[in-house]
């Protein structure tokens, strides 16, 4: 898909995507019973050479998801059929232009890198144009925003769902280099050398049991002087668990267990392109969990970058450990003004939520409460988990600092939260656990099944707002 155009309606050629609400369709032959505009159901309609395809809203609020889901919707269906030039028709809701377009390319996007050449599904669209009416300057500004937000989260998408013989920790940190280069951003990588020089002593041990050594990668977007705010990303390439290895069953979905660190490139990518005049700097941990006769056990003490010990009692507990050297580095090197964490860490918060939100741990009320009602907007819901003093003492160690986990299934979320915490420092803190949503097992309305590129949105949209309305936290 080339290029994104707005226009003031939708021209006569091309396919084209049409949102209809329950009474407002008729057509001679087509039944109620056949179409009428229930929530997300589609017609396909051919007229003068084209193809129609209608997309119901249903009957409840027109919200930026269900704009973003029709449009999907549309477009996932339209390209099937091999559409080329496809438009979806925004002149009734012009606001909600953008968060169509967002729909649309996220709904474009395919991986098939590893597919025969006669197996790949056939596509030749080239062009999504919108239609927002005569009131399309705003909607045209939006347009432009959600365009890049969007391939920012296929770009994600696309490191992604590499299999871990392609990516690697090493791997991962040239797409880094590639990203600064193209973006302008300052990068820096430590090595197994520096790492070992710099005392990261949780990243190495968590890296230690495999012949693909660790990463720290470091992306810096610099507008303006001041402090910045830091995004830090869990990124283990695969995580077999370690000696306390996993089953074996959906052992191969953890190449996935990067996203929180792909999160991180995908929105120094779109801070870059949409020129935000905040000072942002990211920081991605990055190593491989294998068992081997190198590897971390059970039993072993670990002492991080910042100098605070950890115990180890589970080495399929390894984000964690990963995010203490990460954080730790962030808040001595970088004296952030607000520090976010992104990780897939924890199987008790999908038990908790689902796999549609994510966990967001924070004790600042107004920041909780800002990222709960742009999750929503962004289509990347979170949904408030508790921090506080029991879960802190689940974790005391009778022989370091903490232990890696707490020894009982209670909280778990909550435990992981409590564990970062300890590196965090005086910084207001964010941290979010993405595993459930950080891909997906089905298709969804403009999300084929893989990652979804969960966290790109939702904080592209808050470092929006920050640049838009300016509120401090």
């Amino acid at each position: 898909m080339s290029m994104v155009l707005t226009v003031e309606k939708a021209p006569e050629h091309g396919d084209c995507v049409i949102f209809v609400r329950p009474g407002e369709f008729t057509r001679e032959g087509v039944s109620p019973e056949e179409f009428e505009g229930a929530k997300l159901s589609t017609l396909i309609w051919r007229e003068a050479g084209r193809r129609i395809a209608y997309v119901g809203l249903g009957a409840g609020p027109v919200t930026a998801d269900l704009v973003r889901k029709a449009a999907g919707t549309g477009v996932k269906l339209l390209r099937k059929l091999g559409g080329e030039e496809i438009h979806i028709d925004c002149a009734e809701y012009p606001e909600l232009a953008g968060f169509a377009v967002e729909g649309g390319l996220l709904a474009a996007y395919r991986f098939e890198d590893f597919r025969m050449p006669d197996a790949r599904k056939k596509s030749t669209l080239r062009t999504i144009t919108v239609a927002v009416g005569k009131g399309e300057g705003e909607s045209r500004s939006e347009v432009e925003r959600s365009t890049i937000v969007a391939e920012a989260v296929n770009y994600v998408r696309q490191i992604g769902n590499q299999p871990a013989n392609v990516i690697t920790p090493a791997a991962l940190a040239e797409k880094a280099r590639e990203l600064a280069a193209e973006c302008h951003l300052q990068c820096h990588v430590l090595g197994p050398k520096e790492l070992e020089d710099g005392g990261f002593g949780g990243i190495l041990a968590v890296g230690k049991g495999s012949d693909n050594p660790p990463r720290l990668i470091v992306l810096e977007h610099r507008p303006t002087d001041g402090k910045p705010i830091v995004i830090v990303g869990k990124a283990v390439t695969f995580d077999s668990g370690g000696i306390s290895i996993k089953p074996g069953e959906h052992m191969d979905e953890m190449k996935f267990d990067k996203m929180g660190g792909c999160a991180v490139l995908g929105i120094l990518r779109a801070a870059s392109r949409l020129g935000l005049p905040v000072p942002l700097v990211g920081v991605v941990a990055s190593a491989e969990n294998m068992p081997s006769a190198r590897a971390y056990r059970p039993g072993d003490v670990i002492r991080s970058y910042s100098g605070k010990t950890i115990e180890v009692l589970n080495t399929d507990a390894e984000g964690r450990i990963l995010l203490a050297d990460a954080v730790g580095y962030a808040v001595k090197h970088f004296d952030p003004r607000l520090l976010f964490d992104l990780a897939t860490l924890t199987g008790a918060c999908i038990v908790a939520l689902g796999r549609n939100r994510a966990g967001v741990f924070t004790s600042n009320p107004d920041l909780r409460d800002q990222l709960w009602g742009l999750g929503e907007m962004a289509g990347e819901p979170v949904w408030p988990l508790p921090l506080g003093e029991e879960f802190e003492e689940a974790i005391q160690s009778d022989l370091a600092l903490v232990k890696n986990v707490s020894g009982t299934r209670e909280g778990g979320g909550s435990v992981g939260a409590a564990f970062i915490q300890h590196w965090v420092g005086k910084a207001p803190w964010v941290h979010l656990d993405i595993a459930g949503p950080a891909w997906v097992s089905r298709e969804l309305p403009y999300l084929e099944k893989g990652v979804t590129g969960f966290g790109v949105r939702l904080l592209t949209r808050y470092l929006l707002s920050l640049a838009t309305q300016g509120p401090k936290p």
